[in-house]
């Protein structure tokens, strides 16, 4: 199966007001995402940047799962990601950059990257989703693991050899019973990421991911 690595570039480290704050919460948009994916057999793997010190510290999850989709799907359920500061913004760069080392192609979905989708277009990202991303997130890979064309595919601007085509916007899902339940058993409360700070903010995380449920 086609294996797939979800990771969202909003890092509490680096907003010195929200890391004060110590109240994180878990990327629910991206693990919706995620179990959409998986209900449609595709192999996921979760990188939750949340707590992470380092962008560079996802270089070897990208070597151990060896994803060919690197998703950088922010969370739309959290105010924080709508707000993006600059530096997220860079965070996300890198982690195109570091998976376009790794051979993966990079899809963004971030209210971040909508707004500006030719800079993450010029910066790695081979695919901007707009607006909300599951419906078009299955439909662009399936396209691609087809090898069929994406010019019709709602949602999504991408670049061409005439520059960035950008396509209509697709209508905001209506049934969400389409969607499945967040996939939760992604988020690894003993990553090996985590420094000892982080691992304190597990007990808030928890708590702040059952408020989700």
């Amino acid at each position: 199966m086609t294996n797939i690595l979800f990771a969202n570039s909003y890092f509490y480290r680096f907003d010195p007001k929200q890391w004060k704050t110590k109240q994180p919460y878990p990327p629910l948009g991206t693990i919706y995402a995620a179990a959409l994916m998986r209900e449609n057999n595709f192999t996921v793997h979760l990188y939750d940047t949340n707590l992470i010190e380092s962008v560079a510290s996802l270089v070897p999850t990208l070597k151990k799962t060896k994803p060919r989709y690197l998703v950088i799907y922010d969370d739309g359920f959290n105010y924080l990601t709508k707000m993006c500061l600059t530096n997220m913004r860079e965070a996300a760069f890198q982690m195109a950059q570091f998976g376009k080392a790794e051979n993966c192609k990079i899809i963004v979905c971030s209210s971040d990257s909508t707004d500006h989708y030719q800079a993450y277009l010029q910066n790695g990202a081979d695919f901007i989703i707009h607006g909300e991303g599951e419906m078009a997130l299955l439909e662009l890979v399936t396209s691609l693991e087809a090898n069929t064309p994406t010019n019709d595919i709602l949602g999504i601007s991408f670049k061409t050899e005439s520059g960035i085509q950008k396509n209509p916007a697709r209508p905001v899902l209506r049934n969400l019973d389409e969607l499945p339940m967040p996939a939760w058993d992604l988020i690894d409360i003993l990553s090996e990421n985590l420094d000892e700070t982080s691992r304190l903010l597990y007990p808030e995380y928890c708590h702040n991911k059952r408020l989700s449920i």
